[in-house]
């Protein structure tokens, strides 16, 4: 026989357990009804501090604390071309506490580029919105014979092989396959592993010419240290209104570098609104339009739908440069 008042602390136990679950589920569910963002968010940049992407999510994370009351801790993640810092975001908790910083090359470049990409740029995200772009720009070193676009390409055709420029990242680099491929230019390729190097050696006459984004180089072209030939958009940007687009020299070429915000593919409807809406908010500030701008980049912001459909169309015409080149990468 059970012995006397076995039973009576049986059942106690039984009571006390559920009692403890039931406070754990109304614990849980005050959690989730609580508003988003109730604690820190962190921001994934894929690439190093200080870079276009690093500089734009720091003047948003500042602005979207304010409005949250929250912390919005920018993390750096770089490497792989931005493939490490996207994979983590890939594969963060879909809640809204993770969100992350991509573009051109995590979202349009890189599932050409790679065979085995660590992340799908379409499943395993959910867009949030597109902030904006700025064009690349054609740059070549004061010495340099050539003055114009045009007068590159006749350059580059009189002395094929013998021109090197420098790239610092795929999309810079696959700026020039594109430009060959539409005037035929045969150039050399030297890459650099940051914007700063690449700039340097352009400078001292390492390599001749270079593609990169404007704000990378904006205060080198404005001291004259380096020569801008055109730039990538299809109208003149406001920080270089004399130097003409590639487009006004007669060669159908356009490409710039977009920025945007993504979060993981199943996080809820409704912090995937408030994150767009917040995010647009911050972008109609004047002080971070003025902060941008003089960057160079156009402020654009988006829906998500309107993310995802650039996301699809820019990688099917970059996938063709990279196919069309031959370039990939392990």
């Amino acid at each position: 026989d059970q012995p006397r008042g076995m039973g009576d602390v049986s059942v106690m136990k039984i009571i006390t357990l559920f009692a403890a679950i039931g406070l754990a589920v109304v614990a849980t569910g005050a959690a989730q009804s609580q508003p988003y963002p109730s604690k820190p968010v962190r921001l994934i940049v894929p690439y190093p501090p200080a870079g276009g992407y690093d500089v734009i999510a720091r003047i948003m994370s500042a602005r979207l604390s304010g409005i949250w009351g929250q912390q919005v801790v920018v993390d750096n993640r770089p490497g792989a071309e931005g493939n490490i810092g996207t994979e983590a975001a890939a594969k963060a908790t879909p809640d809204g506490y993770t969100i992350s910083m991509g573009g051109l090359p995590t979202h349009a470049i890189n599932p050409a580029l790679y065979r085995k990409l660590p992340y799908d740029p379409v499943k395993d995200f959910a867009p949030v919105t597109l902030i904006g772009s700025v064009p690349v720009i054609l740059m070549a070193n004061v010495q340099f014979p050539a003055k114009t676009v045009n007068e590159f390409i006749a350059y580059a055709k009189a002395n094929p092989g013998k021109v090197s420029y420098g790239s610092a990242g795929s999309a810079p680099r696959l700026a020039m396959e594109l430009l060959r491929s539409i005037t035929g230019i045969d150039v050399v390729h030297v890459p650099y592993k940051g914007s700063a190097p690449a700039a340097t050696d352009l400078i001292a006459g390492q390599v001749s010419v270079m593609f990169d984004n404007i704000q990378a180089h904006l205060p080198f072209i404005k001291s004259g240290r380096i020569r801008a030939l055109g730039v990538g958009s299809a109208k003149r940007v406001a920080v270089l209104t004399d130097v003409p687009t590639l487009m006004e020299s007669g060669v159908p070429f356009e490409a710039t570098i977009w920025y945007a915000v993504f979060a993981p593919a199943a996080v809820p409807k409704p912090v995937l609104e408030k994150l767009n809406a917040d995010m647009v908010k911050v972008l109609s500030m004047v002080d971070v339009q003025q902060r941008l701008g003089e960057m160079g980049l156009e402020i654009t912001p988006s829906t998500p739908a309107q993310l995802a459909s650039l996301v699809s169309s820019e990688a099917i015409r970059w996938g063709k440069v990279v196919r069309d080149a031959g370039l990939t990468a392990d």
